[in-house]
């Protein structure tokens, strides 16, 4: 009996053991993957201060979601705090504790379009997917109205991921934006601001970081726990496109956060920056969604 119970406990602890060095090899890979440095070829984009072009950088700056991590006026604050998780995004002025103070134009369009830092290393929790495949106009003016932004004291970037995120992240099984995007395309053709399914098409890519590139839909790999699974955009099973049947009520719904019945859609959908989108991009949305061919939901 005495020698079964010394046999259990070696056992015990060699398997202790064994996950205590997977963990530890787990945190190691994560943290070489967090600090690599990727090298891509950068195409540069066109700056200009016209009045024209920092009016649509500045609604660019509101509708495409930099405002809602960075705050209205680029001091960056806290994001997220709970479930072992914490995210700051950082100051994007040249004010205190801001990040860009030596960015080039180059270095604008590296993180925008490439999720990467100046050195190449990877911006983690910064959904650059939404934005890589961005025109050259549309990034030349968002990236120009950030640039004029005056400086104010902001806040220092903080990434505190739980234990199980980084592990998942070292087993590729969460992907930083840099991962997701393919460098090698160049950038679109710009499109023409107006109801159009080739506009819409455009603008969905905004919705991929927590839709998928497909749209279906899904649990969002990375995402705190409270999170729900994002729903299906497109027409296929399970898709919440029923609930809008009319350009109208998808407007609505987008601008309020609540559907057609008053119920509250879930907090985790940025309203702050759908409310901020005009009707034409909406609608160019809501017709190339409900265009689109059908996928299962949770298909990402």
């Amino acid at each position: 009996m005495n020698k079964w119970i010394k046999r259990s406990a070696i056992g015990i602890g060699a398997l202790v053991a064994a996950a205590g060095l997977a963990v530890a090899g787990g945190l190691y890979l994560a943290e070489r993957k967090m600090t690599r440095a990727v090298h891509v070829a950068v195409t540069p984009v066109q700056l200009d201060s016209s009045t024209a072009t920092l009016e649509h950088g500045r609604y660019l700056f509101k509708a495409r979601g930099c405002a809602h991590c960075h705050g209205d006026n680029g001091g960056g604050h806290e994001v997220f705090n709970g479930d072992g998780m914490r995210v700051v995004a950082p100051n994007i002025t040249t004010g205190q504790n801001g990040v860009v103070a030596d960015y080039t134009s180059e270095d604008w369009v590296r993180v925008l379009r490439h999720g990467l830092k100046p050195g190449g290393q990877p911006v983690l929790i910064m959904p650059s997917e939404d934005w890589a495949r961005m025109s050259n106009q549309d990034a030349g003016a968002l990236i120009s109205y950030a640039q004029q932004l005056p400086p104010v004291s902001g806040d220092s970037a903080v990434i505190e991921l739980p234990l199980p995120v980084r592990l998942l992240y070292a087993a590729g099984m969460i992907e930083d934006a840099a991962a997701k995007i393919d460098h090698s395309l160049p950038p679109p053709a710009p499109v023409a601001a107006t109801v159009s399914l080739e506009h819409g098409k455009y603008l969905a890519n905004m919705c991929m970081g927590c839709h998928g590139a497909g749209l279906s839909g899904g649990k969002i790999p990375g995402a705190p726990p409270a999170w729900p699974a994002a729903p299906n955009l497109t027409p296929g099973p399970g898709s919440v496109l029923p609930r809008y049947e009319t350009v109208e009520a998808f407007r609505t719904m987008m601008r309020s956060g609540r559907r057609p019945d008053g119920s509250p859609v879930d907090s985790a959908m940025p309203f702050d920056v759908l409310r901020s989108m005009n009707d034409t991009d909406l609608d160019a949305m809501f017709y190339y969604f409900k265009s689109m061919a059908p996928v299962k939901d949770g298909q990402r």
